[in-house]
């Protein structure tokens, strides 16, 4: 289908030129001008008669040359030079179809180079959605289970804008995981240790699947973690550049 739909264009056109070249090669202006045949002539029988029959006046050569229709010479130039120009059109829009077309194809087989991010300035960002999670846990009136499962979203929702890809098949701790440990495949640096990261995703892992009760000593175990979490990350951030 999307051959057809570049490629229809120069089909019409060339079948038009083609057309326009047959019609001219088969035509013909030029015609004698023959009196019209008279209609509802009286007709008169006529006898035999010794005397010679007068013969019918014939147009003379002359008289048929000057009485017939002459085209220009220079028309027959201009038509050749118009077929021309339409013909080389119709090529150049061709070509330029065609190298778009392989220019296209080239630039999606080239594999996107991930762009290389600064541990630095990932954890800055991710440093705002760890302030916003320990409001959250902060807020009596928000349910235990349901403020840790927040702080948690807060961080998928920061790998999100750092540019780490939710893979088929992660389960809700792997996107976090490549986020704070690194994705190297996405140009992400590691900015926490595994065992500030595993006490966070313990607690997280408790509030979403327990079947007992989630009170506030699930709470507080979050913020613990989460407040250890900050101090590597501002540590982090907070570091000059090398």
């Amino acid at each position: 289908m999307d051959v057809l739909r570049s490629w229809w264009p120069v089909t019409a056109v060339i079948a038009l030129l083609a057309a326009v070249t047959l019609a001219t090669a088969h035509s013909s202006i030029g015609a004698s001008r023959i009196p019209p045949a008279v209609k509802d002539a009286p007709f008169v029988l006529e006898y035999p008669s010794g005397e010679p029959r007068p013969s019918i006046p014939a147009e003379p050569r002359e008289a048929a040359e000057e009485t017939r229709t002459r085209i220009p010479s220079w028309l027959g130039t201009v038509a050749v030079a118009v077929l021309g120009l339409a013909l080389l059109a119709a090529l150049s829009y061709l070509i330029w179809t065609v190298a778009r077309g392989v220019a296209r194809r080239v630039t999606r087989a080239l594999p996107a180079q991930p762009t290389r991010r600064s541990a630095e300035g990932t954890a800055a960002e991710v440093v705002a959605a760890v302030d916003a999670g320990l409001v959250d846990l902060d807020d009596r009136a928000t349910d235990p289970r349901t403020a840790v499962i927040a702080c948690w979203v807060r961080l998928e929702e920061a790998a999100a804008v750092a540019g780490v890809p939710r893979l088929t098949g992660d389960t809700p701790t792997d996107l976090v995981t490549r986020l704070l440990r690194g994705d190297p495949s996405t140009g992400v640096p590691a900015i926490v240790s595994a065992d500030v990261l595993a006490e966070f995703a313990h607690v997280y892992r408790e509030a979403r699947y327990a079947t007992r009760p989630v009170d506030e000593r699930t709470r507080d175990q979050a913020r613990v973690a989460l407040r250890r979490l900050r101090g590597e990350l501002t540590e982090l951030a907070e570091r000059e550049p090398a």
